[in-house]
């Protein structure tokens, strides 16, 4: 499995850049987004942690760091995965509503940087459109559903099921696929729901799932998922902003700088996935993945369920 794009380096980029290329302009427009979030909303050198609601110590800060790069080279490599490594780990340390809202902006951040650098425009819009309004629904129905209900553990309980369930459907049929297979009403359920999932919980396995199974070309894979997660996040963001109480300045502050973390491992996944990479290794290591994400679901879920 391989793209169609070669490698390039950083002069072309910036040639590329200079001339106003779509590809270009969308990744740096993505990149220098969140540098200037985290300019113009930082804290103060004393306010560094006190909107984080725990007790954060600089070598948890490291971890956190650690965590965001390494998520950010398997997105980068496969598309999806990044919220669903980085939100069970933070979650688990601050305030799990707060690491949802937190982690709405590096998403956003990377989805765009994806649809521009698979070069995923106005085509996929227009192919897809009903996708992408069925997914913002969802995202705004979510929202509201988080600024007044606090779902503890289940919604990601839930999630982890599914993510078993596909994997072992997917080891039972041999990593089955249709290539190209298009089926509107299962495609748009799981774009509403990837959106209200994704609101609620910040995990939204169900379409990278559907893509997986739907979508063989390695571009479409992930350019229309970017696109997809990136209408998602963006209606996610704004609602936060403008209609609710859950994006404050300090938030999309430490949301900015683990974007910028971020675009360390983002850069190194993408150099990866450049490279020839056999279609068997690809979908074994997605599905080894989701098996991880799940397992370190239930071990946070399970025992607040029931025990």
């Amino acid at each position: 499995m391989s793209s169609e794009h070669p490698n390039g380096n950083a002069a072309q980029f910036v040639a590329n850049l200079r001339t106003l290329q779509y590809r270009e302009v969308v990744m740096a427009a993505a990149t220098l987004a969140v540098l200037a979030g985290s300019i113009v909303f930082f804290p103060g050198i004393d306010n560094v942690t006190a909107g984080l609601q725990s007790e954060v110590s600089a070598p948890l800060l490291g971890l956190f760091v650690l965590v965001a790069v390494v998520a950010g080279v398997v997105k980068g490599m496969i598309g999806f995965g990044y919220a669903l490594i980085t939100t069970p780990i933070f979650a688990s340390v601050i305030d799990p509503t707060l690491a949802v809202v937190v982690l709405a902006i590096p998403p956003w951040m990377i989805n765009m940087f994806q649809v521009g650098e698979t070069d995923t425009g106005l085509a996929f819009i227009r192919e897809e459109w009903v996708l992408l309004a069925l997914a913002v629904v969802g995202s705004v129905i979510g929202v509201t559903f988080l600024a007044e209900y606090r779902t503890g553990p289940i919604v990601p309980f839930l999630i982890g099921l599914v993510l078993l369930g596909y994997v072992a459907f997917q080891l039972a049929q041999s990593f089955v696929t249709v290539e190209r297979a298009h089926h509107p009403l299962g495609l748009s359920v799981a774009g509403f729901l990837e959106g209200f999932l994704l609101a609620v919980a910040n995990l939204g396995p169900l379409l990278p799932a559907y893509f997986h199974t739907f979508e063989r070309d390695v571009d479409r894979y992930i350019g229309g998922l970017s696109m997809v997660l990136g209408a998602i996040f963006t209606a996610r963001i704004l609602q936060m902003v403008f209609f609710t109480d859950l994006m404050t300045t300090y938030r999309l502050w430490l949301g900015s700088v683990i974007a910028l973390v971020t675009v360390v491992g983002l850069v190194i996944g993408t150099y990866l996935r450049r490279l020839e990479v056999d279609e068997q290794k690809f979908n074994w290591f997605v599905v080894a993945l989701l098996f991880v994400i799940a397992v370190n679901i239930f071990r946070n879920t399970v025992p607040a369920l029931f025990f």
